[in-house]
């Protein structure tokens, strides 16, 4: 599911095992995310270009996925 950080975060937490904290200008404003994994404590894991950040999903907006051009078997010229 695609995403985007609703607000900038002042630090950012790693998804790795073993988690570190990192600044919060790794995400650029209006830069989309993917969510690899859901976690407790309504948080989620979420890739983003420079790293996988753990986060809480009331930061997060969903993004809506974009409708493939319909199929109508014809081929234009």
């Amino acid at each position: 599911m695609a995403v985007r950080l609703a607000e900038p975060q002042s630090y950012l937490k790693t998804a790795d095992a073993m988690a570190m904290l990192r600044p919060g200008d790794l995400i650029d404003d209006g830069e989309d995310g993917e969510v690899v994994a859901l976690l407790p404590l309504n948080q989620a894991a979420v890739r983003f270009r420079r790293g996988t950040f753990v986060l809480s999903s009331e930061l997060l907006l969903p993004i809506a996925a974009e409708e493939p051009p319909a199929a109508n078997g014809t081929a234009e010229h």
